[in-house]
């Protein structure tokens, strides 16, 4: 806006598109952009001859759009003015939501290279489709770009679905059908005197708050942090139900069950509503097991006072309903599976078989080149340069990268140091018996949710320092910007073997057992280290290598690695 309205083109020279009805530009047709956006209209009017009732009708229609942040220009202004220049009354677009984009593992999608999951390959994974929807939108780029990777999609849907909601539902309705002595027999129990029961009305007032939070978010087309509030709700029922102990109270307390139970079956009514714009095949599967039809489905309308039912979640589903049969609902994604997708999904056959031909080529040019000595018939000056640089190629090899023992790592746990603020402590699978304690400054630079499950480089070989009261055993190998604002991981490729080590193409040999903190090889070596223009790891000029192919950083270009 502060630039002003720059002229911009809407034809193009091109064979195919729309032609442009003037005899002067005949030979021209519209930019894509400029024209498209009349489809909106034109489908609807081929969906329903009463399309004038949403495009022409702007005192009752809200209009919404989504799209990438590329596209904005012509939404904005261009179709705007077009409708504006008909002066005919149209409904105006009154808001956009803007998304930055989806890289894919350490790269970007690429249809052509067949890198990334599309809409006919998620289909194929049998992955259910309310499992994309939940995986897309809590990793949707609303502010800056953001990554899709397997094991992320694998960690939410085994911890977030499966573990939190999943199994919060499936507690609720299972003990309800459990037959008479164990259960309800699947009869929603009445439940007098919920409104005075001290965990339920705490409960209540969290939920009531979740709700009105979930209602704003939404309103303001922010949503992750509706999706995030809805979820809420289903930890907050998990530690309800473990808290009371229902189980026991079945026995010795059946009035205080009676409560509990029919106030969680109310919330997992509540979680169908909240969520079936995000994952509509839950909420129907869901409402089927609880014997409701989705006409049922709270609106939230002011008018029918349906905000403030929030506060009493044991009144949702009367006492006395019958619910139908619980099933599960979600299943874990095993670690097998994800090295699948990831390695169909990593590009084409053509593609990889290309790949695999250039390894093999790069493979050996560098045993070529470790292979090549002088030859003995040099002249006595070579020989004597020889000898005498004897001494320096001797202290060069004491110094070399080899003596580096960095392996791939596995993230297992990360969590905030219980004394300072700035540091992480991570359990690292580094290929040992047990995990090693490690302890990074990262906090300022990586979000604590982004350090779990990941797999890093490992520098295995330091020796083990105190850092605040806590002795770490290696260090995250990690890029950072010139001015230090901006710092990344160095990532290994996804298919790489824990515990595997890093090589280096033409330098061979064991690393030191402990480096010593006296010779100062670290410190030699860490000069060498940075990402290159392709965003390679890189020891000089030779990338970090695993079987797996090299390790790189996201976007840190020509940066230092520590």
């Amino acid at each position: 806006m502060a630039e002003g309205l720059k002229p911009r083109c809407i034809t193009r020279d091109l064979k195919w598109g729309v032609p442009v009805p003037m005899e002067k530009y005949k030979d021209k047709v519209f930019y894509v952009w400029f024209d498209a956006p009349i489809g909106y209209v034109s489908i609807t009017a081929s969906y329903t001859p009463e399309w004038e009732k949403w495009w022409k009708n702007p005192d009752n229609v809200e209009l919404f759009q989504f799209m990438g942040k590329d596209n904005v220009p012509f939404h904005t202004i261009m179709f705007p003015s077009t409708l504006l220049g008909t002066g005919e009354n149209w409904t105006m677009m009154k808001t956009i939501s803007v998304t930055e984009y989806l890289n894919y593992e350490s790269g970007k999608f690429s249809k052509s290279k067949g890198i990334g999951v599309f809409g006919n390959d998620a289909k194929d994974t049998n992955i259910p489709p309310e499992v994309w929807r939940y995986y897309l939108l809590t990793s949707r780029p609303e502010a800056s770009d953001t990554l899709f990777t397997w094991t992320d999609l694998q960690a939410k849907l085994n911890s977030e679905l499966l573990n939190n909601l999943g199994n919060f539902i499936n507690r609720v309705l299972s003990f309800v059908a459990k037959p008479p002595g164990a259960g309800y027999d699947s009869i929603i129990p009445d439940a007098p005197g919920a409104e005075s029961h001290p965990s339920t009305c705490e409960l209540a007032e969290k939920t009531s708050k979740r709700v009105e939070q979930y209602l704003d978010a939404m309103e303001k087309v922010k949503l992750k942090q509706g999706l995030k509030g809805a979820m809420g709700i289903s930890s907050d029922g998990n530690a309800y139900l473990q808290e009371s102990e229902f189980w026991k109270l079945y026995k010795e307390d059946p009035v205080s069950c009676a409560i509990v139970i029919k106030t969680s079956v109310g919330l997992v009514y509540l979680l169908t509503c909240l969520l079936e714009p995000f994952m509509p095949s839950f909420s129907n599967e869901v409402q089927r097991q609880l014997n409701l039809s989705p006409e049922e489905n709270l609106s939230f309308s002011d008018g029918k006072g349906e905000i403030v039912k929030a506060k009493t979640p044991w009144d949702f589903l009367p006492a006395g309903h019958k619910i139908g049969r619980p099933t599960p609902l979600f299943e874990e994604l095993k670690d097998e599976n994800v090295s699948e997708h990831r390695k169909k999904y990593a590009g084409s056959q053509a593609e990889r078989r290309s790949q695999e031909v250039a390894d093999a080529e790069a493979m050996k040019i560098a045993n070529q080149l470790k292979s090549t000595t002088l030859s003995e018939g040099g002249s006595k000056k070579e020989q004597k340069k020889q000898s005498g640089n004897s001494k320096s190629k001797a202290a060069e090899a004491e110094v070399s990268v080899v003596k580096l023992d960095i392996r791939v790592g596995l993230i297992r746990k990360a969590e905030k140091h219980p004394d300072a603020d700035s540091l992480y402590v991570e359990e690292i699978d580094v290929g040992e018996e047990a995990p090693r304690t490690v302890v990074s400054g990262l906090v300022k630079y990586i979000p604590l949710e982004e350090m779990q499950n990941r797999k890093v480089c490992v520098l295995c070989n330091l020796k083990p320092v105190a850092m605040r009261g806590i002795k770490s055993h290696a260090m995250v190998l990690a890029a950072s910007s010139d001015d230090h604002t901006k710092v990344e991981l160095v990532e290994p490729p996804a298919d790489a073997a824990v515990g595997e080590r890093v090589t280096f193409a033409g330098h061979s040999g064991e690393p030191e057992a402990s480096l010593s903190g006296k010779s100062k090889v670290w410190e030699k070596l860490a000069a060498d280290l940075h990402s290159n223009g392709e965003l390679v790891a890189c020891y000089k000029d030779v990338p970090f290598t695993t079987s797996a192919g090299v390790c790189k950083v996201k976007t840190l270009a020509n940066a230092e690695i520590r």
